[in-house]
């Protein structure tokens, strides 16, 4: 479902994808507060469509805002491997302080948290890491976040 929003002109460009965190103290009384301010805290986003709408000036942004289309994005994951099956619901694995590891992205994704649940949309296989330092048996998921929790 698109929803039609504000966003930095920084990241207003088809296909990027971003996680919407909520107001800034320096949003309060922005005449924009209801255009800008109406996603879901903690969704990933990918932007589909820029609008020719202009840029407004912005407290947050340096170079404005401008009107965009949006949708929820799915999210690629590592999960634990015991239930890594498209359609069943799967959590994360869990926190792994070895960011140096290629599959850390993965299992620490923006826009997915370590107490929900979620869908899995598709199985993609086996994670990039060669060796998990915490001997996890992952895989790589597309996770839907639309019906989060």
């Amino acid at each position: 479902m698109t929803t039609v929003t504000l966003i930095g002109t920084r990241l207003a460009e088809e296909g990027v994808e971003f996680v919407y965190h909520g107001a800034s103290p320096d949003c309060d009384g922005c005449p924009y507060r209801e255009q800008c301010l109406n996603l879901t805290e903690g969704t990933r986003y990918r932007v589909t469509n820029v609008r020719k709408s202009g840029t407004l000036d912005c407290a947050v942004h340096d170079t404005g805002v401008t009107a965009v289309d949006v949708e929820p994005a799915p999210v690629r994951a590592n999960v634990p491997s015991t239930s890594a099956y498209a359609g069943s619901k799967a959590q994360l694995g869990g926190p792994c302080p070895h960011t140096e590891c290629p599959s850390h992205p993965y299992c620490e994704p923006m826009g997915a948290d370590f107490d929900g649940s979620y869908k899995i949309a598709e199985v993609l296989g086996e994670p990039p890491h060669d060796y998990c330092m915490l001997e996890r048996d992952l895989t790589l998921v597309q996770l839907t976040t639309e019906d989060k929790g």
